[in-house]
């Protein structure tokens, strides 16, 4: 079973101006338009059996409906391959009933993005949620590091995870893109020994820019080459990583291809691919 722990889909009615405006935002191409159908497709020729997807609420008032979305979506796993996660915002101040009518849908997870939110991830509103995701068993994935869409900004680093699990104590907590977007020198020392999973997501290889002109260097665009990835995986160990692709922003099929390649152990790259993300959602 390989496991995608990073993707995000929008509804047929608005994945396409998603799309262009976040392709336009961040300067890179898409492989998919964002929606469920592309990502199912995408799936069976890549090979993964499940992929994750990650909704973003970007105002409180969106919250209660995403999580409805995200149990009705779920209805379907078994068709699509698709497990959606919840979503939680910042000022909701509701966020403790939210959280446990999430857990009572059957969301495995609830995902954190602090540059879209506008919080820092050691901020008090959200150690607040996360202490009450970790009461119900709820995952915690959070963007970690810079965004590429909002250049210099950075909400969630490395050393405010580590901030957040001194704080909550033990719980599944997962810092995407590495432990930390172009943060990644810093993941060792904060994360390292912590019980902090890292997801992969656009951070092997290098981007694929639009032809905008944006970019002008190769070094713009080189995120971690297979030497310096495979560091980062031993140094957190490759119990506590988890595949994952940020499709549409990372291709499944490239992605996966790439990530073969690497010099780890067959044991390592089977933890990395499925097994630690089934331990994860039980299944």
């Amino acid at each position: 079973m390989i496991i995608d722990f990073h993707t995000h889909t929008f509804p047929d009615r608005i994945a396409d101006a998603a799309v262009d405006h976040l392709a336009s935002a961040s300067h890179t191409v898409p492989f998919t338009r964002g929606k469920n159908s592309e990502l199912t497709a995408s799936m069976r020729e890549s090979g993964i059996t499940r992929s994750v997807v990650l909704p973003v609420a970007t105002s409180a008032r969106q919250v209660e409906r995403l999580n409805s979305y995200s149990a009705e979506m779920n209805a379907r796993t078994e068709e699509t391959g698709i497990l959606f996660f919840g979503a939680i915002h910042p000022e909701l101040d509701g966020y403790r009933a939210e959280l446990s009518r999430a857990a009572g849908l059957g969301l495995k997870g609830i995902k954190l993005h602090p540059v879209y939110q506008g919080t820092d991830i050691d901020d008090p509103r959200f150690l607040r949620i996360i202490d009450r995701a970790a009461e119900l068993g709820l995952a915690v994935v959070t963007h970690a590091g810079l965004d590429v869409g909002f250049p210099g900004v950075v909400r969630c680093s490395p050393a405010m995870c580590r901030h957040v699990v001194d704080a909550v104590g033990p719980f599944t907590f997962i810092a995407a893109h590495m432990g930390g977007w172009r943060n990644w020198d810093e993941v060792p020392e904060y994360l390292a020994g912590t019980g902090t999973y890292i997801d992969t997501s656009f951070s092997l290889g290098r981007m694929t820019p639009l032809q905008d002109g944006y970019y002008k260097t190769e070094e713009e665009l080189r995120l971690l080459g297979p030497e310096a990835f495979t560091r980062l995986v031993r140094a957190v160990g490759a119990d506590h990583v988890l595949f994952a692709t940020d499709c549409p922003w990372g291709g499944q099929k490239e992605t996966l291809k790439e990530f073969r390649a690497l010099p780890l152990t067959e044991e390592e790259k089977d933890l990395i691919l499925g097994e630690n993300a089934r331990r994860i959602l039980k299944i």
